[in-house]
């Protein structure tokens, strides 16, 4: 059964997806590339469907740090994982569009500029393991 999210719940899913989205492209840099990497992530949240696409797509979006990537990870990271805790609670059958969808935005994000690099590969590996179902 589905529940609605509040707004803080709301607010945690779009910073663990629009930040793992930062750290993809962070990973490899440059003005041209984060043009084109935008396009790429909001095709991918708007491609998602149900509650996981009303999060993602109406809202703020999340303020993250700017030291240093490591300061955004230790945001991003937790914030992807309360959001599986979230969805599993309150809707359980969208935990798996929540993980598909964060992986396919920055899996877009890293082909979007000369294909994927090393550091953009470590960074969705990353994600990948935050996303991972708890053994």
């Amino acid at each position: 059964m589905e529940q609605r999210l509040t707004d803080e719940e709301r607010l945690t899913l779009r910073t663990g997806a629009f930040g793992a989205v930062f750290l993809v492209s962070n990973a490899d840099p440059g003005v041209l590339a984060m043009v084109k990497e935008s396009f790429a992530a909001s095709a991918a949240f708007a491609a998602s469907a149900g509650l996981v696409k009303e999060a993602l797509t109406a809202g703020p979006l999340p303020e993250l740090p700017t030291d240093s990537a490591s300061e955004v990870e230790s945001v991003v990271v937790p914030a992807l994982e309360r959001s599986l805790r979230i969805l599993a609670e309150r809707s359980p059958g969208e935990v798996a569009a929540y993980r598909a969808v964060v992986l396919d935005a920055a899996d877009r994000v890293a082909q979007a500029h000369r294909g994927v690099v090393p550091a953009e590969a470590a960074v969705i590996d990353r994600i990948r393991t935050a996303l991972a179902e708890p053994a």
